[in-house]
């Protein structure tokens, strides 16, 4: 997922990129903007490592820095899948056999499994707050609440595929069977976006409270 940047900084990395590489004073005579201003976002996007910078060394004259969008900076202004990802979910639940359609979807709920990686972690808890760091890394605003006698919960205050969603909430069963895997345990999707709420939640429930329900 893309970093959550507001439209000013998206449009400066834009610049930017267009631009290729600059000091803060020539980036600042090309978009317009004062030097502080400058400073100041390129190290928001520094720090979210969209932008890098090098030391220029030169024969006269006091070494500098020029600044320019990194690799990930790169991915993430040509990172527009949304369409593709919604026509291909589309195309693979249209598909009439039934065993190929499951075949594919088992295939992709693999894919983000073998993606966000079996967390380590003594209880559910502690693996919650491994998976909403690995969730965290690759954009996603998510949080974990730890409630007494009851389960954890992971909150995502945002729908990741909120349009895939929309045209198929099958997209929901997916992900909750993902965090199943990913966390080892029974994981249940209590709240949705789709249904008014302001977030999804996910609880996630101890091995030994299932045990002694049971």
């Amino acid at each position: 997922m893309k970093a959550n940047l507001d439209q000013s900084d998206s449009e400066f990395l834009s610049e930017l990129h267009r631009l290729g590489a600059g000091t803060i004073h020539e980036i600042g005579r090309a978009v317009g903007v004062t030097a502080t201003a400058i400073r100041q976002r390129l190290a928001r996007l520094q720090a979210l490592d969209l932008v890098e910078r090098d030391l220029v060394r030169v024969a006269r004259g006091r070494p500098h820095h020029v600044y320019r969008v990194s690799e990930k900076g790169t991915r993430h202004l040509g990172d527009n899948y949304g369409d593709l990802a919604l026509i291909m979910w589309r195309e693979i639940q249209k598909i009439s056999d039934g065993s190929i359609r499951e075949r594919l979807t088992a295939q992709i709920r693999d894919a983000l499994v073998a993606r966000f990686g079996l967390v380590p972690g003594t209880t559910v808890h502690e693996r919650l707050q491994r998976l909403k760091d690995n969730l965290a890394e690759r954009g996603y605003d998510v949080e974990v609440e730890s409630r007494e006698h009851a389960p954890s919960v992971l909150r995502e205050n945002n729908c990741p595929y909120q349009e895939l969603a929309d045209a198929d909430r099958t997209i929901c069963q997916l992900e909750q069977e993902v965090f199943e895997r990913v966390l080892g345990t029974t994981v249940k999707l209590s709240q949705c976006c789709l249904d008014g709420h302001q977030c999804c939640e996910f609880e996630a429930t101890e091995l030994t409270q299932l045990q002694s329900v049971g």
